[in-house]
């Protein structure tokens, strides 16, 4: 599926690449890789209540 790379101090931090809006890709931790935190004008629903991920699209984590 998604390319992963373990970086950080202790390599306990594992990165995989997904792909954004525009076609860049990026790299993001293996736990973001199906969702993401919202943007500021997504952060609640329609009831108020805060939103704590986003799901994110199946084509973003399709990166070879």
């Amino acid at each position: 599926m998604a390319t992963s790379v373990t970086m950080g101090k202790t390599g306990s931090v594992v990165w995989q690449k997904i792909k954004g809006r525009k076609g860049q890709v990026r790299m993001v931790p293996s736990s973001e890789v199906s969702y993401k935190k919202p943007g500021p004008l997504h952060k609640y629903t329609s009831s108020g209540s805060r939103r704590r991920w986003m799901k994110r699209s199946e084509k973003a984590a399709s990166t070879r």
